[in-house]
């Protein structure tokens, strides 16, 4: 869908127009929209500068009714630009008593795209997997039954050295309670 250029038609008052953009950029063709308002007018466009050499308007001079709109095609030869073309789009109203100018820069086309073997190759190769990840690959477990053995042998470690600091038959069963919930859990996951 080409860009629109909106310009209002007798909003506000008699023989007024107010550009809905201060500029426009484009790389083709656009559409100019009159949008009519509270009375109908006879519009007439122009192109001015260079944008005159490479763009046409069907015809110069169009009918607005009111709240009608109605579309001008703008078509824009810009398929052999090599750089950027600058003109204005002029529209008229009132018998030359307003005049609304909107300037338009006409860019070319980007240029192809040259492609070659290595876009089909992968930007990255493979990282390395972390330490983590060899544990993984190499013992065959998934991380969730790693991170349990881990917590594990935190909490043996832990019931061990509170046994040693408080002494006691009672903290060694702790110990063992511990170790044994601990081979349980192990043997439940792995199996």
């Amino acid at each position: 869908m080409p860009q629109e250029v909106t310009v209002h038609v007798n909003r506000g008052s008699t023989d007024s127009l107010e550009a809905a953009v201060s500029a426009l950029e484009t790389r083709g063709s656009f559409n100019l929209l009159l949008d009519g308002h509270e009375r109908p007018a006879h519009v007439h466009c122009r192109l001015h500068g260079d944008l005159e050499r490479i763009a046409t308007l069907e015809t110069s001079n169009y009918y607005v009714e009111t709240e009608g709109e109605t579309v001008v095609p703008v078509h824009v030869a810009a398929e052999n630009l090599e750089s950027a073309i600058e003109g204005q789009l002029e529209v008229v109203t009132g018998y030359g008593s307003e005049t609304v100018t909107v300037p338009v820069v006409v860019k070319p086309a980007p240029g192809p795209v040259d492609v070659d073997e290595s876009l089909a190759e992968p930007a990255n190769p493979t990282p390395e997997p972390s330490p983590l990840e060899r544990v993984v690959t190499t013992s065959g477990l998934d991380p969730a039954t790693l991170a349990v053995v881990a917590l594990g042998l935190v909490a043996i470690g832990i019931a061990t050295v509170t046994a040693a600091t408080v002494g006691g038959t009672l903290s060694m069963i702790g110990v063992g309670i511990v170790a044994v919930g601990f081979c349980v859990a192990l043997v439940l996951l792995v199996r």
